[in-house]
């Protein structure tokens, strides 16, 4: 039997697994989604002059075979089939969504069309002409968490519990400095 001559095929397997597979993360202490102390500037807003934690992403998309690498590191399929299987969950998703379904991938969550309408006065002038927009929703899935227990009214044992994303629930998160991700700072006009 002939071996096949792949692009990693003549690197030991020990080379092939230290390859770093995410470039852009490699200045990362951890693996957890940074932010950075955001100010809001907007003087019409209630919140004016507070500061909140915004969300900071690589330059860098996750593409389809970043996904197919991740994935065939975890399991025994090919990067070849995943790729194809991943291309072809978009074919059949828009093939749902154009018969009006919604679609749920388990362990994923649930895909539907949203659009957006322009109002009119008559019921009868509402038609499908009067949709502006149309986006696909996203519902991760969720799971009852217990966080605890305690004794209600009548006396009984009652658990708290809480509804965790079941995709986003380990997440961790960690302040970086606001250069890391090549943020410029806004700079004050010249004179102040």
């Amino acid at each position: 039997m002939m071996q096949k001559d792949y692009p990693d095929s003549r690197k030991t397997i020990a080379q092939r697994q230290t390859k770093p597979m995410f470039n852009f993360l490699k200045n990362f202490k951890s693996m957890s989604q940074k932010f950075i102390k955001a100010k809001n500037n907007n003087p019409r807003s209630k919140s004016f002059g507070k500061f909140f934690a915004q969300a900071i992403y690589g330059e860098k998309f996750i593409e389809t075979e970043d996904i197919a690498d991740f994935i065939q590191q975890q399991a025994s399929v090919k990067k070849s089939d995943i790729v194809a299987v991943l291309t072809e969950l978009g074919d059949a998703m828009k093939h749902y969504f154009e018969m009006g379904q919604k679609v749920r991938i388990k362990g994923f969550g649930i895909f539907k069309v949203g659009f957006s309408s322009i109002g009119v006065v008559n019921k009868e002038e509402c038609t499908a002409a009067t949709i502006s927009s149309r986006r696909v929703l996203f519902q991760p899935e969720s799971e009852r968490v217990v966080v605890g227990q305690e004794i209600g009214e009548n006396g009984k044992l009652k658990q708290k519990y809480v509804v965790a994303k079941r995709m986003i629930k380990d997440v961790s998160f960690e302040e970086t400095p606001d250069n890391i991700m090549n943020i410029k700072e806004p700079t004050a006009p010249s004179g102040e």
